[in-house]
């Protein structure tokens, strides 16, 4: 009766009577707590495993993006660096040509200036000899006019009397100039001016010795002039004329020459002074392109050398990395696979040694073997049933069908009615911690892929949006540049067309101007040849009946003005022609120097817009090939997607799930083997009271 007594007692304190709990520390059997605790070790050592996978994928990712980093910084430093001494070059080139041509402007301006200074002083010295001249011949001519005014009056009042006093004068004296003073003494002329008058014969009388040979003067030279002294005053008058005539002719010419001259000369200094400051500018544009390339240069060759420098030292640390990775994981798999090991050597030769070892219960009486198992496999099953609804796992409720099922099976052929359902139990565990496994190793996998995939995107549109940037800087550059050619080539269309209608307009002017310049050259002539055939016979004192004198001289006065009138008009016209072709010339030479400038401008932006044309083409390229890499790699980013988005619960949520549907697993062993220990020792000790009993 106590025996029972204490056989209930026991029940009430075993894992079936506390309905699926735990056993007590003090009833745990020491092996099955040492293979749980080799269960946790490994589960312990994947999990750091997963963690060390994690942290050394990142890093290798780290070390990836910065190296991809680091050479392209290099690569970008290389080429700026090579960009910056090209610069540096073109710029002291440039600078030296610019030199030569302030060299080149400044020797020219000197010598321009010093040809106009030159000019300037000839122009004013021939223009002080003019004056001297025109005022001396207008001085002539004024004093010609009115000596001649005052013996036509004398020999209107003497009837001839002063020409034969003359010609008596002119054979006693043998001299032209002796006979000229003494007959104007005689006349009502002024002292002053009959002694202008006497010199002016002098003089020619003079040449008139000189053009013989240096003989003696021959009085009879003077006969032959119209006979008497009007006509040798006449003549001087209209020697005098000419004389100032020319004067003035050459005088408007070389002020003419001389305004051309100057001008020319001023333009040209204008010209070489401007293309001076343009080359100072540009000179001095150079010394500070030189200077910023220089100072960009320098920061470039420092950040290229520490950009070198970072990347041999990542690469040193990332290959350190990888061999202390690589030898931890190498450790962490033979710790796994020793923990394996011994885990399956103590469940496989423990069992027996266990059972007999830790054996607590003592059972004595007729109490049912089938029973107690029974009452053990019911408990195990409803707590893994009552775990999978509250896991809402339903490869748990199918194993608790399983273990019912397994239990039965076995009760009704006689085998051990826990072998069959510890090996469900354990075949489950097994197959779960192989889930986790593999599903780590395909968390790791998916986290690395997605990482890198997302990665390279990321890169391959940052390069596409770079490159479609400089595409279109390039495009509107070269589009810019384009338009300036285009315009530039219609300015030189319509320059040249200018030119042509200028040089054709300049042709016909010119060709109008000789044939004006003839007519109005024969026109002066005949006036000239009109008044010295009315003025000689007007002169006439043996006229044959009653000459229209007051008529004549109205005429004659009239031909006069024509003459000054035609004189001034062939002036003008000379003067008009020198200017206009002097206006052509320049405009020419300008257009020549804005021609060869033009089409150096064009000949300049045709090339570089067909260099960045080829470049952008060079680009496209690039972003094709870009776009081709990026389309496979979004290809890929949409399959692992696939693989690695599409589960309905998050990967933690199930690592949380599984992890409690193995402890429960474990939980539901412990109550097996600790109830299966009590059977056993039960029926030990019951064998052991048969004897007494009978």
């Amino acid at each position: 009766m106590m025996r029972f007594t204490g056989l209930l007692v026991l029940l009430a304190a075993s894992p079936v009577a506390r309905a699926g709990t735990t056993l007590d520390a003090m009833r745990t059997n020491p092996v099955a707590k040492v293979i749980e605790m080799l269960s946790d070790l490994q589960q312990k050592i994947i999990k750091e495993g997963e963690v060390a996978q994690k942290e050394y994928d990142e890093f290798a990712e780290w070390c990836e993006e910065e190296s991809k980093n680091l050479q392209y910084a290099i690569k970008t430093g290389k080429a700026t660096s090579e960009e910056l001494k090209a610069t540096i070059e073109k710029a002291i080139s440039d600078s030296g040509a610019f030199d030569e041509t302030i060299q080149e402007k400044a020797a020219a301006i000197q010598t321009d200036e010093a040809d106009l200074k030159a000019a300037t002083e000839i122009r004013d010295k021939e223009n002080a000899e003019f004056v001297a001249v025109e005022a001396d011949l207008v001085d002539s001519v004024d004093t010609l006019e009115r000596a001649i005014g005052i013996l036509q009056r004398e020999m209107a009042k003497t009837g001839g009397a002063a020409l034969m006093q003359f010609n008596t004068h002119q054979k006693n004296a043998g001299n032209l100039a002796a006979a000229m003073k003494t007959l104007l003494e005689a006349t009502s002329i002024s002292s002053g001016d009959a002694k202008k008058i006497t010199a002016l014969v002098q003089s020619q009388q003079k040449d008139s010795s000189d053009d013989d040979d240096m003989g003696a003067p021959d009085p009879a030279a003077y006969k032959g002039q119209s006979g008497g002294i009007i006509d040798v005053l006449e003549d001087l008058l209209n020697e005098a004329e000419e004389q100032l005539s020319k004067a003035r002719k050459e005088e408007t010419n070389s002020l003419h020459n001389y305004e051309l001259l100057k001008q020319e000369l001023t333009d040209s200094i204008k010209f070489a002074t401007k293309e001076m400051d343009k080359a100072k500018k540009g000179k001095a544009a150079c010394e500070e392109t030189k200077a910023t390339a220089e100072g960009d240069l320098a920061q470039t060759l420092k950040a290229l050398a520490e950009d070198t420098q970072q990347l041999a030292d990542t690469h040193h640390d990332c290959m350190n990395k990888a061999t202390d990775f690589e030898a931890s994981t190498k450790s962490r798999a033979e710790e796994l696979k020793a923990l394996a090991q011994a885990k399956k050597i103590i469940s496989e030769m423990t069992g027996g040694a266990a059972a007999q070892s830790y054996s607590f219960i003592q059972i004595e009486g007729t109490f049912s073997l089938k029973t107690s198992a029974d009452l053990a496999n019911y408990e195990a099953a409803k707590y893994i049933r009552d775990l999978s609804q509250k896991l809402n796992s339903a490869a748990l409720a199918q194993l608790a069908n399983r273990m019912q099922t397994a239990a039965r099976l076995s009760a009704a052929s006689g085998e051990d009615p826990f072998t069959k359902v510890k090996g469900l139990i354990n075949e489950m565990v097994a197959r779960l911690v192989k889930e986790g496994e593999e599903e780590a190793g395909h968390k790791a996998y998916c986290d690395k892929e997605m990482t890198a995939t997302k990665a390279k995107m990321e890169e391959l549109n940052a390069e596409i949006d770079k490159l479609s940037t400089k595409i279109d800087k390039q495009m509107a550059e070269s589009a810019q540049l384009k338009e300036d050619v285009a315009t530039l080539s219609k300015e030189l269309s319509d320059l040249a067309k200018s030119q042509a209608e200028m040089d054709k307009i300049r042709k016909e002017e010119s060709e109008a101007y000789v044939n004006n310049k003839a007519e109005m050259e024969e026109g002066l002539e005949g006036i000239k040849l009109a008044l010295k055939v009315l003025n000689e016979y007007y002169a006439k004192e043996d006229k044959a009946h009653g000459a229209a004198e007051g008529a004549g001289s109205g005429i004659i006065g009239m031909l006069e003005v024509i003459e000054s009138d035609f004189s001034k008009g062939l002036a003008e016209m000379i003067s008009a022609e020198e200017t206009a072709a002097a206006e052509y010339e320049r405009i020419t030479k300008e257009n020549e120097i804005a021609t060869v400038s033009k089409n150096q401008d064009v000949k300049y932006k045709t090339k570089t817009h067909k260099s960045l044309d080829k470049a952008t083409a060079d680009l496209n390229s690039d972003k094709e090939g870009l776009q081709t890499e990026l389309d496979a790699v979004l290809e890929y980013w949409a399959k692992i997607k696939e693989q690695c988005i599409a589960k309905p619960e998050p990967y933690e949520e199930r690592v949380k799930r599984r992890e409690a549907e193995i402890a429960g697993l474990k939980e539901a062993l412990q109550i097996l083997e600790g109830e299966a220990v009590l059977i056993q020792k039960k029926s030990a000790k019951r064998h052991m009271f048969l004897p007494s009993q009978a």
